[in-house]
This record gives structure tokens, C-alpha cells and sequence, in this order.
């Protein structure tokens, strides 16, 4: 059967495929992970589905061509949208023959970022509005009240030149983005992460992400009897272009003589205590175990950490709303003050 690492990931970008929805893509893996504990093979899953309402008739006859084509569980996912994560923790799943496991984490993973994504969307959403609500007010401000006030004040001109501003703004931070993205993809995938990792308020966050994907699929790999040159030579023909420009660099330091954990801890991506784990489990014997268990405790702490994130966006945007609310109450009142004699 052919698997997804003889598949180049970047092909789903070429199809016009419909993407499933992020919802049904996690009642999807759920589903299909009870069906595996349940015993069910790939084509009685398929068949199953035909009896629910989780997919609709476009997705369900693309995973049914799929299976007609011999395509494995991974490129299904892949297919119907699925990230690349997902894909590639499936497609590693196939690897070492663990897919039901595989299942029941990534059903966990979509669990915990359907909580993340709905969190902020509630903690953004109302001071979105609200400041909606004062760019209108401001540029109403503008229109209206400032021709009326003969004196001129700091606050005024802002006020008068706002739209001039948040144009320039706009401009330079669109300007700035694109820069970035054509420069970033002139570089190879892990140059990319290890620039990520030295901008300060991603690098926690980036770290945590790479350090518990990584400790788990290796913990996975070694636990099933898979030999360190095996996991690379894996790596290194995977699709994922991150994965593979690891394990290339891996085996290659690996030829070198350098051990495991050594090449781990040059790597910035990831977090100090990953190396120690993987030296202090290579000592006992019980890599594998040790790295799985490491890697769901810090999966555990990327999430709560994202969480606590979250609480953070709302105060500092109502900070902005507060600051922007003195300015247009000050704008008013301080030359009405003026106007009638008043001194300050």
C-alpha cells in the first residue's frame, strides 16, 4: 500500500479540494479512533461513515476513491485538509505501526486547540468591536466636531490626520509582511524555525510546540523496536520539508560520530531538558518511554501556556481602547476649556 512518506506533501496545495471544516475534522478523528479501538479496519470505518452525517457526499466519495486507490489512512487526512502535523504524526503512525495510539493524541490535540481557538476568539472579539467602534468615532470627530474648534491642539491634529496615519501604518505593516515572507522562503524550512526561535515572545512557544511533537514521535518509534538510523532514514525521506531537513542533518551528524542527544541540544528549537531526557533514558534503557511520557507533560504545558495567552490579549487591547478614549476626550474638552477662558 502506498503510505504518505512516498508522498510530497505540497501536492494538496495543487488540487482545489474542498477543506473539511476544523469541527468535522475533529468529530472525524474521533470517530475514527473509537472505530479502531472497536476493531474496525480502514474500508469498514469508510463504510461506516456512509451512515453518518459527520461528512457530507464530496468528502465521503473522496476518502472511498482513496481507499479504491490504495491510499493509506494519512493521505486521506491529508486530502480532506488536514494540517501537516496531523498528517505527519498519522504518516509516523503508519511508520512503527501504532495508528490507534495516534488516533486518541491527536483526537486529544484537536480537543485542546478547539478550546485555545474558541477562547480567543471570545477574549478578541468584543474589543475588536469596540474598536471599530472608535476608529469611526474618531473619524466622525474629524468630520464634525474639529472645523468647529478654532484652536488648534496636538491632540486635534492627530485627530485631523488620523486617516493619514492609519493609512501610513497599514501600509508599512503590509509592506513589512511581505518583505518577510519573501525573504523566509528563500530559506529552508529549519532556518526558518531557528529564526522563529530567537524572537522572544514566540521562542517559549515554538520550543514547547517542536520539543513535544518531537519527544513524542521519537518515544513512539523507539518504543516500537525502531533503531535510531531507522527513525532518521524515516525523517530524512518524509515530505514534510521540516522533518526531512532534520533527519538529513541528523544522519549526517549521526556519520560523524555525534550522539543523539548532543545533536538534540544543538538544535535551538528545542528545549534544554529534551536533550537530558534523551541522554538520561538512553542511560536507563527505557528511551522510548521516558520521551513519550516527557513529551504529553509537555504538551500539557504548551496548551496551558497558550491558554494563559489568551488572558493576556483582552487587558492589553482594552489598554489601547482606554488610551485612545483619554485622547478623544481630551481632543473635546481641553479646547472647548481654552475657548472660554479657562487656563489649566
Amino acid at each position: 500500500m502506498t503510505t504518505y512518506l512516498q508522498k510530497d506533501i505540497s501536492l494538496n496545495n495543487r488540487h482545489s479540494r474542498k477543506k473539511l471544516a476544523t469541527k468535522k475534522q475533529a468529530k472525524l478523528i474521533q470517530l475514527l479512533h473509537n472505530l479502531s479501538q472497536s476493531g474496525f479496519n480502514l474500508a469498514e470505518m469508510i463504510a461506516f461513515l456512509e451512515k453518518t452525517q459527520i461528512l457530507d457526499r464530496l468528502h465521503l466519495n473522496l476518502m472511498k476513491t482513496d481507499l479504491l486507490n490504495g491510499c493509506s489512512l494519512s493521505e486521506m487526512m491529508r486530502h480532506l485538509g488536514f494540517p501537516d502535523g496531523i498528517v505527519t504524526q498519522l504518516s509516523l503512525a503508519e511508520a512503527h505501526g501504532n495508528t490507534k495510539k495516534c488516533l486518541g493524541k491527536v483526537e486529544d490535540y484537536l480537543v485542546q486547540t478547539q478550546k485555545i481557538r474558541q477562547k480567543t476568539i471570545e477574549v478578541v472579539t468584543y474589543p475588536i468591536i469596540l474598536l471599530t467602534f472608535l476608529i469611526l468615532i474618531v473619524l466622525g470627530l474629524r468630520h464634525y466636531l474639529m472645523p468647529q474648534i478654532e484652536k488648534q491642539s496636538t491632540l486635534t491634529y492627530f485627530l485631523n490626520n488620523f486617516p493619514v496615519y492609519l493609512l501610513s501604518l497599514s501600509i508599512i505593516i503590509l509592506l513589512t509582511v511581505i518583505a518577510l515572507v519573501i525573504r523566509w522562503r528563500k530559506l529552508g524550512k529549519m532556518k526558518q524555525i531557528i529564526q522563529y526561535s530567537r524572537i522572544p515572545l514566540l521562542a517559549s512557544f515554538l520550543k514547547l510546540y517542536m520539543t513535544a511533537f518531537y519527544a513524542r514521535e521519537w518515544g513512539n518509534l523507539i518504543s516500537q523496536g525502531i533503531e535510531l538510523s531507522q527513525i532518521v532514514t524515516i525523517m530524512s525521506i518524509e515530505k514534510s520539508d521540516l522533518i526531512k531537513e532534520i533527519g538529513l542533518d541528523m544522519r549526517q551528524s549521526f556519520l560523524e560520530g555525534q550522539s543523539f542527544h548532543e545533536k538534540v541540544k544543538g538544535y535551538p528549537f528545542f528545549s534544554d531538558e529534551l536533550s537530558l531526557m534523551i541522554e538520561y533514558g538512553e542511560i536507563k534503557g527505557k528511551l522510548g518511554q521516558e520521551l513519550d511520557i516527557y513529551g504529553q507533560l509537555t504538551w500539557d504545558t504548551y496548551f496551558r501556556k497558550l491558554f494563559q495567552a489568551t488572558q493576556i490579549i483582552q487587558p492589553f487591547i482594552f489598554m489601547i481602547v482606554a488610551l485612545i478614549i483619554v485622547m478623544i476626550y481630551a481632543a473635546m474638552l481641553l479646547p472647548m476649556y481654552n475657548t472660554i477662558g479657562g487656563t489649566i
